[in-house]
């Protein structure tokens, strides 16, 4: 597994578009992060995975939800001293995509993260995550531990049977789900899908423009939500999770990273009882509620959230 700079973009116009977008989406922020690529080339694991990095310091890898890649950099400019790098997952951006109904979810998801790590030279980092890269982040750290010091999970996934599938994620996994896909998505859209996560005050705010402008062009310029979908569609049966996507309980009681779960009481996915019963598994697990945050909830507070994170990985 090797990393390198690309130094040259692909002349590719839809990506092109993409970066410019993207990019003015960080410089909003202050940030201008390098791009790197990680190529994986196990056995049946074949990728090539994009990456940026913002910052030195001590490293924090970053695994978004199906809110993408987007979402982190209000969140990475307070995070001034650490080594920030976050992941396109498979299928999303610029990152080749990864054929889910082939692989055991549960080991591909910690392999993919391992072969990241690895290919960066990086021996042991924190994992932040949101939605289902709360799950690829427990995977990774039960079955790689000595690569992950801590984890910090940000907003609810499908981390135990009882958190129900949402029902943008059954839409999605859906035969509309197909045409949903194919349609770029408008900022009104973006606007409806945000509203209902519980961002309408950062909406009202203008604190999402840039990220709604992103979103657009993630829809226009890539694959990413059609490789969304077919992720989707092998994770979900019905109204229900596929079997092998959740955690047991003696699952989740083996896994010793100190982890903190921040949920926001505007977040639809799960409930305070439901994480503090799952945080009450984890050997050195810790929840904190912060009241009317969403799904994604450092973006009604970026610096309060990095301050809990500085505070909990020690930097």
């Amino acid at each position: 597994m090797t990393t390198r700079e690309m130094t040259m973009a692909p002349a590719d116009a839809r990506t092109d578009h993409y970066r410019q977008v993207e990019r003015a989406m960080w410089n909003r922020f202050g940030l201008d992060p390098v791009e790197r690529f990680v190529e994986l080339a196990a056995p049946r694991l074949r990728l090539r995975l994009r990456l940026l990095e913002v910052g030195t310091g001590e490293p924090l890898l970053f695994v978004h939800g199906t809110a993408g890649p987007g979402a982190w950099p209000a969140l990475i400019r307070e995070l001034e001293g650490f080594r920030c790098l976050i992941l396109d997952r498979p299928g999303w951006g610029l990152s080749s995509a990864l054929d889910y109904s082939k692989h055991d979810y549960a080991t591909v998801t910690a392999s993919v993260l391992r072969g990241v790590l690895d290919g960066l030279g990086i021996d042991r980092a924190s994992v932040i995550a949101n939605s289902i890269g709360t799950v690829w982040a427990l995977r990774v750290a039960a079955q790689h531990p000595s690569l992950v010091s801590h984890l910090v999970l940000l907003g609810g996934g499908p981390i135990v049977p009882e958190v129900h599938v949402p029902g943008i994620i059954r839409l999605i996994a859906s035969p509309v789900g197909a045409v949903m896909v194919r349609l770029p998505d408008s900022p009104g859209r973006v606007r409806s899908i945000l509203r209902h996560g519980g961002h309408e005050a950062s909406l009202d705010a203008g604190h999402l423009d840039e990220f709604i402008k992103w979103r657009a062009a993630l829809g226009r310029d890539t694959a990413s939500m059609h490789n969304e979908r077919a992720m989707i569609r092998a994770l979900v049966r019905g109204t229900a999770w596929r079997p092998g996507l959740t955690f047991e309980d003696a699952e989740l009681g083996a896994i010793q990273q100190p982890t903190l779960f921040v949920h926001g009481t505007a977040d639809p996915t799960g409930s305070v009882e439901l994480w503090r019963r799952v945080m009450g598994l984890l050997p050195n697990g810790r929840l904190e509620v912060v009241d009317d945050a969403s799904h994604e909830p450092w973006i009604e507070d970026p610096g309060g959230i990095a301050s809990q994170i500085r505070r909990f990985v020690g930097g």
